[in-house]
Order: C-alpha cells, then sequence, then structure tokens
C-alpha cells in the first residue's frame, strides 16, 4: 500500500471515529469516500490548538527547513525539476515518518491528515505526476500546509516560514 493510500485509510478511519463520537458531521451513507473528504475543514478543538506529539513536531520541523531552505530559489522560479524532486522525496520521508509514528488522539490526528493531504498533494505536484499544477504551485500548497499546521496545532517550538 502506498503512502497516500496509507493516508486515505487513517483518514478515513478518523473520520469514522469522529462520527462515531459525535464531533464531526457525517455524510450520507449514498455518498462517496471522496464526498466526507472534501466535507472535512480545519478547525481549533474548542477555540484551542491541536495537541501534538513528537514525531510529529520533529517531521513538520523538517518539512519546514526543506522548504526554507529552498524559499528563495521558489519563489524567483528558479527552482530546477530535479531538486523539486528531491525536495519532495525528503518530504515524503518526513510524512511517512510522521504516520507510522503518530501516537495523537483520533481527533488531532483526523485534524493532522488535512494538513497532511495538502503536504502530499504538494508532493505529487513537485514530483510532476499532476499535469494540471506545477512543481511551484505543489511548493507553494506545501508552504500553506505549513501555514495551517502553525495556526491549528500547539508546537511551542514553530516558527512560520517568513515570505
Amino acid at each position: 500500500m502506498t503512502l497516500k493510500e496509507q493516508l486515505s485509510a487513517l483518514f478515513l478511519a478518523s473520520l469514522f471515529s469522529l462520527s462515531l463520537s459525535g464531533a464531526a458531521v457525517a455524510a450520507p451513507a449514498a455518498h462517496s469516500h471522496e464526498h466526507a473528504m472534501s466535507e472535512a475543514s480545519l478547525s481549533l478543538n474548542d477555540g484551542k490548538k491541536w495537541a501534538t506529539d513528537a514525531p510529529l513536531r520533529r517531521g513538520m520541523a523538517n518539512i519546514r527547513q526543506a522548504m526554507a531552505s529552498s524559499l528563495h530559489a521558489i519563489h524567483e522560479d528558479k527552482l530546477p525539476a530535479a531538486k523539486y524532486k528531491k525536495l519532495a522525496k525528503k518530504l515524503n520521508h518526513e510524512v511517512s515518518g510522521m504516520v507510522s509514528n503518530c501516537k495523537l488522539e483520533p481527533q488531532s490526528d483526523a485534524q493532522l491528515h488535512l494538513i497532511l493531504a495538502e503536504i502530499l498533494a504538494g508532493i505529487e505536484a513537485m514530483e510532476g505526476k499532476l499535469k494540471q499544477t506545477t512543481a511551484r504551485d505543489g511548493a507553494v500548497k506545501v508552504l500553506g500546509a505549513l501555514e495551517n499546521y502553525g495556526n491549528y496545532f500547539a508546537d511551542s517550538n514553530w516558527q512560520a516560514i517568513k515570505h
């Protein structure tokens, strides 16, 4: 099973868990899983940021660092395709580590999967797998996901990327 398939399965399990607890609005049974995923959106935990764990904080910090070190070339639209692919490989490794070591509570985990889905979409674009999206657009998507992480997750060491 690919990382994307694993994340989709984990995300759907998280949504199912949330729907059982009454914390999420369940999609009607006749709708597809994609519909349920599109209805999910980031939210705070009763006005507070979601809890994190050490693997999440470490992985997100590593993704942040990788993106920050390429930021100037990304903004100038001068990062070569090979470097986008190398960056995507690094980010994919970090996402995989976060997923395999995750110990978050189900509701926090479900919110994290929304952010990871955006990062994975950005990675696919950076790898050149999405014909309608450029590698640079993928990097911008990852940067947006990092911004959302800082807005929705309690990570006392987190520093937003200035751009």
